[in-house]
């Protein structure tokens, strides 16, 4: 079964850095359609950013994280990432990744955050961010 595996996070002060990974296993992200999204507490999922192989232009962001993250593919296009800087108290959140995949066999997993657009989902991962 393909799956989402994602590490990193952890708890910063504000202005620092960290960077989220998001290895796919058992699968690639080739023809990629990748995103990266975070769910506070007692909030709605936002997406933070995504980025499809499509021709579609440039990694989107949103606007709150415009200029301080950045989302980006290793070249085997097996682990994504989510480089967070300039990070702010209004970051804290659990982060998700995820990806729509045409997995041979597998139609995916449960929609998140009830987002149909993206059929995997990694397990989630905490950042917190103190003033």
């Amino acid at each position: 079964e393909v799956q989402l595996v994602q590490s990193g996070g952890g708890s910063v002060q504000a202005g620092g850095s960290l960077r989220l990974s998001c290895t796919v296993s058992g699968f690639g992200f080739d023809d990629f359609d990748v995103a990266w999204y975070r769910q506070a507490p007692g909030k709605e999922c936002e997406l933070v950013s995504s980025f499809a192989d499509d021709g579609s232009g440039p990694p989107f962001y949103a606007d709150s994280v415009k200029g301080r993250f950045t989302l980006s593919l290793d070249n085997a296009k097996t682990t994504m990432y989510l480089q967070m800087n300039s990070l702010r108290p209004e970051d804290t959140a659990v982060y998700y990744c995820a990806a729509d995949l045409s997995v041979p066999g597998e139609a995916g997993q449960q929609p998140r955050c009830g987002i149909y657009e993206y059929n995997y989902w990694g397990q989630g991962t905490q950042v917190t961010v103190s003033s």
